[in-house]
């Protein structure tokens, strides 16, 4: 059993599951309609899709042989005997005559320890993996397209503190000029307040190239070429929402996730792996019958008379007698694939478990940073006002301006990135959540997950528990 931890049984247990539109949290509609873009055009699920397709058809490939087989031959062949008194053909020598076949068979596979249905249960699990697999894969477009918009919105707020900073740094060159015109200041004072603006200019010159960057990543997320994200305008996101988890069993926290009810379809069809390699060891028992009509010599048509008709009827066994241990290490091959998946779904088990509670306890970190930021940029704001004003009145010198404006400008910042972080934090909690995607019920009954002839039974998969 896997404790679930401190975290997520602390969480709230009011919240409820995402929602399949988790991202509307956010109330910005120019995201809600770039995701629908995305999700109608990156090709990424286009091919998750037709791996759906591919499987589907699969699954009736399987399906076909359980059901009988009824295949039909023609054979039209003209044929010239040849002339020689001791080749034996009788009236056909010298001759060239109507060779024709129709024939027309059955076959019906018993089926009788399971392999043929094992086998199509097989694929049915398969088609049930590539689904979840595609609800995965859009989970992970919408919360990408999420965190690189959020990515836009921070660059938008660190271009705004780019560009105050540098209008207040060009306004305390400006007092500089004036106070040295006027015989207060020093040509250094003049110095020290001309020489960041360029590096200011630069900066402002980074987050414009970081919005054009970020509007061609969310063009490609959406399918599409560079141009479309210029349509793109600045973000208006908010969240205003509490930190909280579903009321449900910590076990159930995972269920929710298309990663875990692809690996618990994969270990069922692992299952049914074994049995189909089991089945193998008996003998496999057809029912078969076919019908023909045929004629040598006469006109084309004269095999269509009843005259020559034939058939046959019966079962046909065949078993395996000596296989140089084939079947034996089939067997063991199914059973290491099955062992496999169990693991690899204990593995996913654990890793979406340490997702959560990581995003659980980032969300009530960022709560606490965002807070104190909001108190340190006021305290900068504050200090950096009173430093300003006492150099325009010559009551202090520029060092203190320059310390004052430093700390501001690194208060600022701190502040838009905890924001953004925060935005981004609850985007992962809820792609950790499984976004809505998916439910428990999606996934196989726990009795299909162990193979019917397996000796011993399934317990190697781990659960959630929140003890």
């Amino acid at each position: 059993m896997l404790d679930a931890g401190a975290a997520i049984r602390a969480a709230d247990g009011e919240a409820g599951w995402p929602s399949g539109q988790w991202w509307r949290v956010y109330d910005d509609p120019q995201l809600d309609a770039w995701i629908e873009r995305a999700n109608a055009g990156n090709p990424t699920l286009a091919i998750a899709a037709a791996r759906v397709r591919e499987a589907n058809a699969l699954v009736g490939v399987a399906r076909s042989a359980l059901a009988p087989h009824v295949d039909g031959s023609l054979s039209v062949t003209r044929k010239g005997w040849p002339e020689n008194a001791y080749y034996g053909p009788g009236s056909f020598n010298d001759t060239t005559t109507w060779n024709n076949t129709a024939a027309l068979s059955l076959s019906y596979d018993l089926d009788l320890w399971g392999r043929s249905a094992n086998a199509t249960e097989r694929a049915v699990d398969a088609a049930h993996v590539r689904a979840a697999d595609a609800r995965a894969a859009q989970l992970e477009l919408e919360a990408n397209v999420v965190r690189a918009y959020i990515g836009l919105s921070q660059d938008y707020a660190l271009l705004d503190i780019a560009r105050a900073t540098l209008d207040q740094q060009q306004k305390i060159a400006d007092y500089a000029r004036k106070r040295l015109a006027g015989g207060l200041g020093t040509q250094l004072e003049v110095s020290q307040a001309e020489t960041p603006l360029p590096e200011y200019e630069r900066q402002v010159d980074i987050y414009n190239e970081a919005i054009d960057l970020s509007r061609n990543q969310l063009a490609a997320l959406a399918g599409a070429g560079p141009g479309a994200g210029e349509s793109l305008t600045r973000p208006v996101l908010s969240l205003d929402k509490p930190v909280g988890l579903p009321s449900a069993l910590p076990a159930e926290l995972v269920g929710h996730r298309p990663d875990v009810v692809a690996a618990r379809w994969t270990v069922a069809a692992q299952a049914r792996g074994i049995d189909v390699a089991k089945a193998e060891f008996y003998p496999n028992v057809n029912l078969l019958a076919s019908v023909s009509q045929m004629a040598a010599g006469g006109a084309l048509l004269t095999f269509l008379g009843g005259s020559g008709t034939g058939f046959s009827a019966g079962p046909a066994i065949t078993l395996p007698i000596f296989e140089d241990g084939r079947l034996r290490a089939q067997l063991g091959a199914a059973s290491a694939q099955y062992d496999q998946a169990v693991e690899h779904y204990n593995g996913t088990l654990i890793g979406a478990l340490k997702e959560i509670a990581d995003q659980v306890v980032r969300m009530r970190s960022l709560d606490s940073q965002l807070n104190a930021s909001g108190r340190s940029v006021a305290a900068a704001s504050k200090n950096y006002q009173l430093a300003r004003e006492g150099y325009r009145r010559g009551l202090t010198d520029y060092l203190n301006v320059l310390v004052a404006q430093t700390q501001l400008l690194r208060a600022q910042d701190g502040e838009a990135r905890v924001r953004a972080e925060r935005l981004a934090a609850y985007a992962s909690l809820q792609a950790a959540l499984g976004g809505g995607l998916d439910d428990p019920s999606n996934g196989p009954d726990d009795g299909t997950l162990a193979p019917s002839k397996h000796i011993g039974p399934f317990s190697g998969a781990r659960t959630a528990s929140a003890k």
